[in-house]
């Protein structure tokens, strides 16, 4: 089989798969979903695997149960180390199948393995016969110019999409930055209410010790003159009051740069979150199970504030 006639399959099996994606999501939702990872009418997982089976398969197509058996493992195979490479490159998980018996990490179930060994059946017995015959009759120059046309256009598609998710993963990488700030500010409010608390008793307790002292001494020292007790007294609440007044000054001012340093956070965090990309959101209505290795909880907000 020539590069010729495996190019061409990768993209009319990547379209056809597109369409099944399409479909499917159409029949579930009742409405328009682009499914691909790509931005274009293109799945390449789907390109890859199933031009991998017509390539790899064919010469087994005498057999159908050995045929079924090792489509199987092949389309496994290249959902699970796909699904597993764009795990690792992008940091995020674009499809889930930890809820469905028999699956491996997730990537992969048995379930959606057998369906597919009975699509690669279909494929090779009653689809590709059509394909190649239909890719057969374009002229070999036509198809070479449909390849190239094609082909520059799915790597700009794949740059502008790979790009988009790094830049996607920066957002959230700057709302996780952004959380924990506002979260340190509220340990450092609540700690400092602890303190200001634990200051209030103390100083409660202090206040009654140096009261016992004064009445004993008031009782000790009667011939004091009683212009001498006033102008103690009053000098002792004088410096109260001024200790009390410079405790509530620093207090006010560290209040007032905490509040500015929140309202601050707030309003950047709020702006982390507000419109989205077409190309972020495409992606998260395309992948609803998608999951963030690094920022979880982020991409959580993400979804509940994009879906209103």
């Amino acid at each position: 089989m020539s590069i010729y006639f495996i190019l061409l399959y990768f993209f009319v099996y990547g379209f056809l798969g597109w369409c099944t994606e399409v479909g499917f999501a159409a029949f579930k939702t009742h409405h328009f979903v682009n499914r691909g990872f790509l931005n274009g009418p293109i799945c390449p997982i789907y390109g890859v695997g199933v031009t991998a089976v017509i390539t790899i398969l064919t010469p087994y197509k005498s057999d159908i149960i050995v045929l079924y058996i090792l489509s199987v493992v092949l389309v496994t195979v290249l959902e699970g180390v796909t699904g597993w490479a764009m795990d690792k490159i992008f940091h995020n998980k674009w499809w889930d199948y930890s809820d469905m018996p028999l699956n491996i990490g997730g990537y992969v179930c048995l379930l959606f393995s057998i369906v597919w060994g009975f699509a690669c059946l279909f494929i090779i017995y009653f689809i590709q016969p059509l394909v190649h015959d239909l890719l057969a009759f374009i002229p070999t120059i036509v198809g070479i110019i449909l390849i190239i046309i094609l082909g520059i256009t799915l790597i700009a598609d794949l740059y502008v999409t790979a790009s988009t998710i790094f830049k996607f993963n920066r957002r959230l990488a700057a709302m996780e930055k952004i959380a924990a700030e506002m979260h340190e500010i509220s340990e450092q409010i609540g700690q400092e209410i602890f303190e200001k608390t634990i200051r209030a008793m103390d100083r409660q307790e202090a206040s009654k010790e140096k009261l016992a002292t004064a009445t004993d001494e008031f009782k000790e020292k009667m011939q004091d003159t009683a212009s001498g007790l006033k102008e103690k007294t009053q000098g002792t609440a004088f410096e109260l009051k001024e200790r009390a007044m410079d405790a509530r000054e620093r207090s006010q001012e560290i209040n007032e740069e905490l509040r500015s340093r929140i309202a601050s956070l707030h309003a950047r965090y709020h702006e982390s979150t507000d419109k989205p990309g077409r190309i972020s959101r495409r992606l998260m209505n395309a992948f609803p199970k998608m999951e963030s290795r690094q920022h979880k909880e982020s991409l959580e907000v993400l979804k509940k504030r994009w879906k209103r």
